[in-house]
């Protein structure tokens, strides 16, 4: 058997190089050759002869032995996977790992120099605590893989709602500005009605008045043409007539009178036009110190269309994107405030629970929290309709004789001032005194409840616009 194999190594080995062929070509004398060994030769020895015996061969290029090179490839493949586990420089079993140059070495690496003081173990320890190292960092691949999975749905999500919540902005755009554009018409007509019937007013007394004058030309022309024609008569004639003319002449015709205002009052329909419209609409706009931010509220809370508003409500669909609050039903101010003064009124009704205040811009808003100045939360709220307390580090009940219904907001920044009045009669509900140095926003809670229909509401209420002229 080994004579055999050792046969078939010598014919599939290159006389010339002595190793596996490497693209075989066949010469007419019946000798196999390497192609480049044959070039190689031919160049050296400056004659096409055959390197094995000598004979010459013709000019034409020699074939490639396909069958030969095909046997010689697989032969090979099965040296180098034969080989693999050998020691290429002390053909030796690899039986152990080199930890520290991390490669498969033999017995005899091992005691050499190269890996005399290195970190070594057997093959099967080895394996076992890499298989071990590996896993690991492929548990730690295959959460990272799943972070992207999920961040991609979640970004998918995002990119759905953005174009649902731009569909649904640009409606209540156009809500709004149909009601100032049906303000602006009904206005427009209005004051075109005024120009149309003070023109008709007008127009019908110069009608009249130009009729009257009209009869008094004529009268006082007939008079001015019987009195020339009595002149023309002989004078027997107009001597008789006399008393009648003289009686005519004087005719009581009386001086036109002096019209006045009667021209359009252009001044009165166009003098401070836009200033009267923009002083009318003090009745129809709204404004507001603060509005609440939809993109950080809890999916269980519904806004008015001016985002003044805001109640409990059913659950919705809404993308879970880091500025919203998750972990209490709440939602903040869409304006933050980094220094000065500023106040705003809440209407809170008769509601039963709810929560009203400021908060940090860093506050937690996925994990669960106390409401309390060291979660960054400056509150008060009424519980179960009847307690109202101030959230401090341990909660403070507040003695009320009536429940609140509008409550006034005032933030001094500087100060770390949070105060709360009753607006009804001005009294100071609670104060809360601390340091600020982060943005501040405005806090609402409207508190849980199952009826989502008799939920209550927490109002912004508006301020008095003034248009004024200094």
């Amino acid at each position: 058997m080994a004579a055999k194999n050792s046969s078939s190594y010598e014919d599939i080995t290159c006389p010339q190089c002595t190793d596996i062929y490497c693209l075989p070509v066949l010469l007419k004398c019946g000798h196999n050759i390497c192609r480049v060994c044959l070039f190689k030769f031919w160049e050296w020895k400056g004659l096409r002869e055959c390197p094995v015996c000598g004979h010459v061969s013709d000019t034409g290029r020699p074939p490639i032995n396909l069958a030969l090179h095909n046997v010689a490839k697989e032969h090979k493949v099965l040296i180098m996977t034969k080989n693999r586990d050998k020691c290429f420089q002390h053909s030796e079993n690899l039986q152990i790992f080199c930890h520290n140059d991390e490669e498969l070495i033999c017995v005899i690496c091992q005691l050499s120099n190269e890996h005399k003081i290195h970190d070594c173990s057997p093959v099967e320890e080895a394996a076992q605590q890499k298989k071990a190292e590996i896993s690991a960092s492929l548990e730690s691949l295959k959460r990272k893989l799943k972070l992207l999975i999920d961040t991609k749905e979640q970004w998918e999500e995002i990119k759905t709602y953005i174009q649902t919540q731009a569909c649904e902005t640009e409606t209540a755009i156009k809500e709004e500005f149909k009601k100032l554009h049906r303000f602006l018409q009904e206005e427009e007509n209005t004051r075109l009605q005024a120009l149309r019937l003070e023109e008709e007013t007008k127009t019908h007394i110069m009608c009249k008045k130009l009729e009257n004058i009209k009869d008094q030309i004529n009268a006082l022309s007939s008079t001015i043409s019987d009195i020339e024609t009595s002149l023309k008569v002989h004078d027997m004639q107009l001597l008789q007539d006399y008393k009648k003319t003289k009686k005519r002449l004087q005719c009581n015709i009386r001086e036109p009178e002096v019209v006045r205002d009667i021209l359009i009052n252009s001044a009165k329909h166009l003098g401070l036009l836009s200033f009267g419209i923009w002083k009318k609409m003090e009745d129809i706009v709204r404004c507001v110190p603060v509005v609440l931010d939809p993109n950080t509220a809890h999916a269980n809370l519904k806004f008015s269309q001016e985002l003044t508003c805001v109640h409990y409500n059913s659950k919705q669909f809404l993308p879970d994107n880091l500025e919203r609050l998750t972990n209490r039903v709440s939602v903040l101010g869409a304006n933050g405030f980094t220094s000065g003064k500023h106040r705003w009124i809440v209407d809170v009704g008769n509601g039963q629970d709810w929560y009203i205040g400021v908060a940090l811009e860093s506050i937690q808003r996925k994990n669960t929290i106390f409401l309390s100045p060291a979660e960054g939360v400056w509150v008060i709220g009424l519980s179960n309709g009847n307690s109202l307390w101030a959230q401090t580090t341990t909660r403070s009940k507040l003695p009320i004789k009536e429940k609140p219904q509008r409550i006034t907001v005032e933030l001094d920044y500087e100060k770390g001032k949070v105060t709360f009045i009753n607006a009804a009669d001005s009294t100071k509900i609670y104060s809360f005194k601390d340091r600020f140095s982060e943005r501040i926003f405005p806090y609402f809670a409207p508190g849980l409840c199952e009826d989502t229909k008799n939920s209550s509401v927490l109002t912004i209420c508006p301020q008095i616009i003034k248009v004024e002229v200094e």
